[in-house]
């Protein structure tokens, strides 16, 4: 195989990298040959991001790839000797697509290639047979010649480029690289010619983009095009062989060719295989049983053309196994499940495959085989953790490890939960953007932290409960804080100690001041080179963060918090931790010294789904003519009797009555009043009479909210307010006499030094420096709760904006208390509810001790 060869002989592709640095360096810029240098040179250092998974080459080979293209407009045509790894990064990604292995054609020797220099000679010397194979393999599949040294478009480049793009984004899950590389190979698509001898792996190229994109955002369109497109590239191959002589080969590549032919043209199962994948999606998609009859009828006609001694054979079974057992589920013909089974066993006994591969087949064929079924589990294991499997992929099989083992109750279920909140926190700390962390969590099930805690109370760990919700919640916040991570306990452990804590500062103050979080009018380069600069420093701060560990009394420095260390948020009042998930709902009281109390609750998910709109519904109803607000008064009730009320009474037992609690809620809880629930009826019980509510977002955010403030002798005060900013529809008519209130509610001077920001004074810039300079402040303005792009949502000033991103950027770690008068400003998202991404939250994590926030809009 070219792996083991390569594997074997590696030093030569990087002896080839190094002279390719030198052959570039040779051709400056306005050299004839400069674009097929850096042509060659990104070859090369895809070829050995194929094999050895470095990123940065990837990066490298984009940027010089992109440098290349742009040196050569469109219809330039220029004759260079392609190379092999980049000729068969097409086939490799075939491969990764399909799940299919290519064939590889008989060793053969074409002296006929001229090497021009030792770097394409170096990197021939393990690959020169592939070389030719590939280009023979190539003429079959496209239907066109290709000489060995063929005269090429430069719009090869750009596929190249197309290639590496999409390779990215199955590491990276960054949706520019993905519409990018649908938009290069359009571009290559309706560059194609015109003719008999069209070349339909263009075709094929861009259905498997168009099909990740519709896995990834759902558009029926771009599923439609890809079946499109695949439907035609099977058009473009006939069944059986054509005329050999029409191919007008050399003699030996004929003999070559007809070693390589069974009967019927050796590529068309690969397109039937490609057809039914993208009709299976159909099916799934659209639940129409023709797609799934055709599916079906596709992978027979596929398995029949691949014999025992078919490198694919094993697949084949496999996606026949697949369809036929989800027709069985359909329809349930029990003769279609005898096949699945049937056909998944000869699958598993014909080849080894990879550990996520063995661990779809093993889970399919399991059924009811308790032995089948924990092979599966224990291949989805070590596929999560195989480190050269890149994070994204490795979080994806954790992921499907999730899905199977809480289907089946499996006793690995709490570990792959686990598992999958470590890699998404490992994979989410290498993007830059945070509107792009954002987008990452939108398409992760909003529910895996507390389907963990469940699954962690099913089993009777409460304590285990606790600290994965911590881990697994408030994810895009909890990367920010790291970053301002005080370290002065390093100071009294030596010199080494003192020189890390300096350096994990620098590195720190790097990441947390990056643009990258402003990249949005930057070009596509710059964007790149600034991500990849973001992605090395978070290296370094990872390694620098390991040695910390390695000192004495910080061994678990940034690491998840252990229950013993969540424990101090409860030092001035009980916690109450409340999930909703679809096996149950409960409450978990968490006290500062003993023991977790879990109550399980008596509503569950579907009445909370119901209740939350209830709610915002009940709200904008004007109260009836005795006074009363019906609907609203019902669903506090509800929320009292299911939800409110079964954890006072516990209280009771463990909180001192008039004391303060705080409610830490996840998923369909974070949008519920629960400090506003009770019986509402005269004598009625509340909880307002029983207990002083506040609210943290998680308990970590509450434990640094605690921290040691310097009290100065006079508290600096300012009032904010803001009643016509830019492009209002309408103007606040009591702010001025709100702030004034304030001032005459607060102790006079020296105690409080007030000030006060109005009208047009109230400009984003002046505002900024004012919450700089006061530990406290109260702001009356118009705020606004971006659903979509939730780091937009923002305080309206008189020029623009003050975003929660702004706050995010914003040191107020010394600060003590804020007032937000403004609309919606602790409303979190819906689709990403546990990571609380609302205005109030974001002052919380940027080090506002306390804030009070609204849940809904408040009058004018």
């Amino acid at each position: 195989m070219l792996q083991t060869r390569f594997k074997r002989r590696g030093k030569d592709m990087d002896q080839a990298i190094t002279l390719q640095t030198e052959v570039l360096s040779l051709h400056p810029v306005g050299h004839t040959d400069r674009s097929k240098s850096l042509n060659n040179f990104a070859n090369q250092l895809s070829s050995r991001f194929e094999h050895r998974g470095n990123e940065e080459d990837l990066d490298e080979a984009i940027a010089l790839h992109r440098e290349a293209l742009a040196l050569r407009p469109v219809g330039h045509r220029s004759v260079h000797i392609i190379n092999i790894e980049a000729m068969t990064k097409t086939w490799m990604r075939l491969s990764h697509f399909t799940g299919k292995r290519w064939p590889c054609a008989p060793s053969v020797t074409d002296r006929s290639i001229s090497l021009s220099n030792l770097a394409i000679e170096l990197s021939s010397r393990s690959s020169i047979e592939a070389m030719t194979k590939t280009w023979m393999r190539l003429s079959h599949f496209t239907g066109k010649r290709w000489p060995c040294a063929p005269s090429v478009t430069d719009r090869s480049i750009s596929l190249n480029l197309a290639i590496e793009l999409s390779s990215r984004f199955e590491h990276r899950g960054n949706d520019e690289d993905l519409d990018e590389a649908i938009a290069l190979h359009r571009e290559a698509l309706a560059l194609r010619p015109v003719g008999p001898q069209i070349d339909s792996s263009l075709n094929i190229n861009l259905a498997i983009e168009l099909s990740s994109r519709f896995q990834h955002r759902g558009n029926d369109d771009d599923l439609d095009q890809a079946i499109a497109l695949h439907r035609e590239a099977l058009a473009l191959r006939p069944s059986h062989r054509g005329n050999e002589e029409d191919l007008d080969q050399p003699i030996a590549l004929h003999r070559e060719a007809l070693a390589l032919r069974p009967v019927g043209h050796p590529d068309r199962s690969i397109s039937l295989s490609n057809l039914a994948t993208e009709l299976s999606s159909h099916f799934q998609h659209r639940g129409n049983e023709e797609d799934l009859d055709e599916v079906i009828a596709l992978h027979r006609e596929a398995l029949a053309s691949r014999p025992l001694t078919h490198a694919d054979r094993s697949m084949s079974l496999n996606n026949l196994a697949i369809e036929l057992s989800s027709r069985f589920e359909h329809r349930g013909n029990e003769e279609d499940l005898d096949q699945a089974i049937a056909l998944h066993r000869e699958a598993l006994a014909l080849r080894p495959l990879s550990r996520a591969d063995r661990s779809m087949i093993t889970y399919n064929l399991a059924g009811d085989d308790r032995d089948s079924l924990n092979a599966a589990m224990h291949h989805f294991k070590a596929a999560a953790n195989v480190f050269s499997g890149g994070l994204l992929s490795r979080l994806r099989t954790s992921l499907l490890w999730v899905d199977h083992a809480s289907q089946h109750l499996h006793a690995t279920e709490l570990e792959a939960y686990a598992t999958s909140m470590q890699l998404l926190d490992s994979y989410m700390s290498t993007t830059a953007l945070v509107s792009s962390r954002h987008n990452i969590m939108r398409c992760i099930p909003n529910t895996l932290a507390v389907d963990a805690a469940s699954c962690a109370l099913r089993s009777g760990d409460v304590c285990r409960a606790v600290e994965l919700l911590e881990q697994g919640r408030t994810i895009i916040w909890t990367q920010m804080t790291r970053l301002r991570t005080p370290l002065d306990g390093l100071q009294t452990h030596g010199d080494h100690a003192v020189a890390l804590m300096k350096r994990f500062r620098d590195i720190s103050s790097l990441l947390d001041k990056s643009p990258a979080n402003n990249l949005e009018g930057n070009t596509r380069v710059n964007v790149e080179a600034e991500e990849t600069r973001y992605r090395r420093l978070v290296q370094d701060w990872n390694r620098a963060a390991e040695e910390i560990r390695k000192i004495e009394g910080f061994s678990r420095f940034l690491l998840s918090p252990l229950f013993s260390d969540l424990q101090d948020a409860a030092c001035d009042g009980s916690i109450i931790v409340l999930i909703a998930s679809e096996s149950s709902c409960h409450a978990i009281i968490v006290t500062h010294k003993q023991p977790p109390t879990s109550i399980q609750l008596p509503t569950n998910l579907p009445k909370l789904v119901k209740l939350v709109p209830a709610f915002q519904e009940a709200i904008k109803k004007e109260a009836g003519h005795k006074g009363n607000q019906t609907a609203l008064i019902k669903a506090l009730r509800e929320l009292w009797d299911d939800v409110v009320g079964p954890v006072v009474e516990s209280l009771s037992r463990i909180a001192r009555r008039g004391s303060r609690i705080w409610w830490c809620p996840t998923s369909l809880f974070n949008f519920l009043p629960l400090h506003a629930a009770g019986e509402c009826r005269a004598r009625g019980k509340s909880l307002s009479q029983q207990y002083i509510s506040s609210y943290t977002p998680s308990l970590t955010a509450l434990i640094k909210a605690r921290a040691s403030h310097d009290k100065s002798s006079s508290v600096p005060f300012v009032a904010i307010g803001q009643d016509c900013p830019a492009d209002a529809l309408f103007t606040l008519d009591a702010v001025e006499p709100e702030l004034e209130l304030v001032r005459r509610l607060l102790p006079p001077s020296p105690t409080v030094s007030f000030s006060k920001i109005t009208s047009a004074d109230a400009t984003k810039l002046r505002v900024l420096c004012a919450l700089r300079d006061n530990a406290w402040f109260h702001l009356a303005c118009h705020g606004t709760q971006r659903i979509d792009e939730p780091f937009k949502s923002a305080f309206l000033l008189r020029d623009q904006p003050l975003s929660l991103l702004d706050i995010t950027q914003t040191d107020l770690s010394l600060h003590e208390f804020a007032f937000l008068s403004a609309c919606e400003t602790a409303v979190g998202v819906s689709s990403t509810p546990d990571e609380v991404i609302h205005l109030a939250a974001g002052l919380q994590f940027s080090g506002v001790n306390s804030v009070v926030g609204t849940l809904w809009k408040t009058s004018a």
